[in-house]
Formats: C-alpha cells, structure tokens, sequence
C-alpha cells in the first residue's frame, strides 16, 4: 500500500490502528475491529482505515458489518482503489461488475511489482508463459511483430522474444513496466488499459491498427471481467491472419464471467468461444492446465490459440 494511504493524519488514530493491525496478526481479528472503529470514530474520512475495518470484521465473520465498511471504503476512496466494489460483489451486496475499477488494478500492481515474480513464479508455481509460448510455437511461424497485452514485468518476454523480429509491451502499471524494461527484451513499451474501447485504452496512440502478426495477453483477462472490449483491441492490433494466444481462469459450469474470492475473473470456454466467433478469431488450440496455486489449491485456467481471419 502506498505510503500516503497508511496513515490517517492524525497520531491517535495512527496509533490505534498500528495496534489493531498487531491484534489481527494475533489471531484476534474481532479486537482489531473494535480498535479500528475507534480509530475511525478521530477520522471518519479515512478510506484506507475503513478498508482495514472491513477486512478485520470480514475475517471475525462479521459479513454485514463488513460490508457496510467496504461500503464507506467505496465512497470516501477516489476511484475506489481499493476495489471496494468488487468486494461489496462477492459478499453479494451488489452485481458483479463487468471491469474492476482500473486505478485500484493500477495501484494493486503498482505495489506488487517489485516482488512480482518471486511470489508468482517461486511460491505458487507459476509457468503460464512457458505453457502459452509452447502453444505459440506449434504454429512453426516467426513474426515480424508480436503484442504482449498485459505484459507485467514481462515474463512472457523471454519465452517469445526469439518468435519475433519485434516485441512491444503494454501494461496498466507503470513500475510493472519499469520492471520489464529492465529485461531488455521489448522493442517498445507503454501504458494502455484495456478496460477501455480500442480508441481510448492507449494501445494506438501512434495511429497504427492491424499491424501485429501475433498477439498475446498472458494471464491479464483474469483482471477484466466482460472480455468485449478487449477482444476488440486485439482485433484491431492483429493483422489479417494474426495468431491469439491468450489464458483464463475456468470459470464453473454455468457460468460466463465467476468474480473468485482473490477477486480475478474467471471465463468459460463456451463464452471465450462466442467472444471468438463474434470477433472473427478461429480457435485452433484449446488446452486445460493448472496455472497457479492458491494456497493449497490448484487453479484451473484455460490456454487458447486463435488466428484472425485472412
């Protein structure tokens, strides 16, 4: 969490969330509630001290008391950062939205890149990059240029460089793609959301449409829930005959678009399908895989390998 949003301003207040904070790490989550309400009680437009009460009372069991916290976190928080929304849509107080808020995706990954890959790659067993590079490489195709959509610090960078004459990169964060730049695989690098339509999300702030042969987004449409919008970028980047290759989490049976308890979406292959179908894409390769664990769960996800129609 950004340094300016840990502390209230006020040294009391500050005080008696340090010691709630100590009594939820103790194992008394519902002692840490009742501190954090009085440290609220100094500076109730605190949004990152409702945030912490809703948390604390979300453990204790508390559901309502929860939400009515994720609630004032929502309302006292500029663009909802915190994702208070998605929460509030878990705890099943509202509709699941169709995007997350992209500042609290920006700020979650803002503060995780600097320990992005040990805690993704060496604690959770994660090899999506691997695996989709490996679905890239049945194609027997190089590319003049490839598109690593949801770059992140550019894991997938190592595994795809030596497909491409040229590999660019966009993410949301910006010290995601600091990181990734200190790999000195991308050709070129910048921010887009892909929340956004294809004019707006800042993937074509040069003009340029239709000019990758392949394009990829490895492990970033468990941050986006209705997928419309992004495939419509990816259409708009790829060439006439352009490789996909994209991963989502399985969603259950019956269900298009599940918001999980991490707050990742996850997507049935009959909606991927559709999305495919609608958008011109002719899926060539659908592979099932474990792509992380989740304490000790596995997460099931789906690996597809599209072309663009010619």
């Amino acid at each position: 969490m950004q340094p300016h949003l840990q502390t209230s301003g006020d040294a009391i207040a500050d005080r008696r969330a340090d010691y709630a904070k100590m009594l939820d790490k103790g194992g008394e989550p519902d002692a840490a509630a009742e501190l954090m309400e009085q440290a609220l009680e100094l500076v109730p437009a605190w949004a990152a001290g409702w945030y912490r009460l809703a948390t604390y009372r979300e453990k204790a069991g508390n559901t309502e008391g929860a939400i009515e916290a994720y609630r004032q976190t929502r309302d006292r928080s500029n663009n909802d950062i915190f994702g208070a929304a998605l929460k509030l849509a878990f705890l099943g107080d509202t509709a699941i939205p169709d995007q997350p808020p992209s500042s609290y995706v920006e700020r979650l990954f803002d503060d995780y890149a600097g320990r992005f890959e040990i805690s993704l790659v060496e604690k959770l067993g994660y090899d999506v990059p691997a695996k989709l590079a490996a679905l890239i490489a049945t194609t027997g195709r190089h590319y003049a240029l490839a598109v690593d959509l949801g770059c992140g610090t550019g894991l997938l960078g190592p595994e795809i460089r030596g497909m491409a004459d040229r590999l660019e990169g966009f993410d949301l964060s910006q010290n995601m793609l600091a990181k990734a730049a200190e790999k000195h695989l991308y050709d070129h690098l910048a921010q887009a959301d892909l929340s956004l339509t294809p004019e707006a999300s800042g993937l074509f702030s040069g003009g340029a449409q239709h000019r990758a042969d392949l394009v990829t987004a490895c492990d970033v449409l468990i941050y986006l829930g209705n997928l419309e919008s992004v495939f419509a970028s990816i259409v708009a980047l790829a060439a006439d005959g352009a490789d996909v290759a994209f991963s989502v989490e399985e969603a259950g049976e019956g269900q298009d678009i599940h918001l999980a308890a991490s707050l990742r979406y996850a997507h049935s292959e009959p909606y991927v399908r559709t999305l495919c179908v609608r958008h011109g894409l002719e899926i060539s390769i659908v592979r099932r895989s474990t792509i992380r664990k989740d304490g000790a769960n596995a997460i099931s996800g789906i690996l597809f390998l599209a072309r663009k129609a010619a």
